[in-house]
């Protein structure tokens, strides 16, 4: 039986141990891509990419998100 937690733990730590070298492979695919379609069209897929690579890697900087503003109850 496959333990789906485990290979979870495996690729967090393999992206946390070469995040660098992942973002790199990403790149190169990308300007490849971009050659052939478009490179307005794969920059934006590249940075969101890049950005579930540190998520996952857990060096994501970005602060939380603020808490949605709940309007007062209308009396």
């Amino acid at each position: 039986m496959v333990d789906f937690n485990e290979l979870k733990n495996k690729a967090q730590a393999f992206a946390a141990d070469h995040a660098d070298q992942v973002k790199q492979g990403i790149t190169k695919a990308g300007d490849f891509v971009g050659s052939k379609i478009g490179d307005d069209k794969v920059n934006p897929v590249e940075d969101k990419l890049h950005d579930l690579v540190d998520k996952a890697a857990g060096k994501d900087d970005l602060p939380p998100p603020p808490p949605p503003v709940v309007p007062p109850a209308a009396v």
